[in-house]
């Protein structure tokens, strides 16, 4: 019991500090945001309801396809992915609790904080390991339906989406292109550091829950 709340409480914190990284790169959209964001944005602006929203949308889509393409990869933490990081991004957007833009230098170091926030939040839920996000799922569920590399995959699906949210008028600026460059890296150095920490306390935890029964 003490674990598995330990692994729910990882996995929500890093929710939270997830959203509010993707919130701070849209603060700072002018500058080009990730291309799963460039969607979202671009569907708020043509056809209103809240980027939350769309993104809820966009990952409860992604959800039903890999449902059908291979169910492995669909826990009740994707489904709390899909639905919570849309409405904690809109919670802080309304709460705008947020840097402004002020078009000079200093915006470029709010968006790489912004990416490294992503980065850590990103491997914080993961290393719960309570369930792929539904971006992950889909496309690891590609990955193993093609026999193609997760690389490949994520290289094609992801220019497909910057693409279609080009078309419908999102912001593409050259930090939609360097996002993976530093996200990526934050998100595999945390996601190892917490696998390791959640194992260490695991450990004690039964360390400590033995020496109690023996007692």
């Amino acid at each position: 019991m003490f674990m598995f709340v330990t692994r729910w409480l990882f996995y929500f914190i890093g929710l939270l500090t997830f959203s509010y990284g993707i919130t701070i790169a849209l603060s700072m959209q002018h500058l080009g945001i990730h291309p799963w964001d460039v969607l979202a944005v671009a569907l708020f602006e043509k056809l209103g309801l809240s980027i939350g929203t769309w993104a809820i949308i966009i990952s409860l889509i992604l959800i039903i396809v890999s449902w059908f393409l291979d169910k492995s990869y669909i826990k009740l933490g994707t489904f709390l992915n899909g639905v919570l990081v849309g409405a904690f991004v809109d919670l802080f957007l309304w709460i705008d609790f947020l840097p402004n833009a002020s078009l000079t230098w200093t915006d470029s170091l709010i968006m790489i904080g912004g990416m490294v926030v992503m980065g850590i939040g990103g491997g914080l839920y993961n290393s719960a390991q309570v369930g792929s996000g539904p971006r992950d799922g889909f496309m690891l569920s590609i990955a193993d339906k093609t026999n193609a590399p997760i690389g490949r995959v994520r290289i094609i699906v992801e220019s497909f989406i910057l693409l279609l949210g080009l078309i419908l008028g999102g912001p593409v600026f050259w930090f939609t292109l360097i996002f993976t460059f530093v996200q990526s890296p934050v998100f595999a150095y945390s996601f190892t550091r917490f696998k390791t920490v959640l194992s260490f306390i695991e450990r004690r935890h039964h360390t400590t829950k033995n020496k109690s029964e023996a007692v």
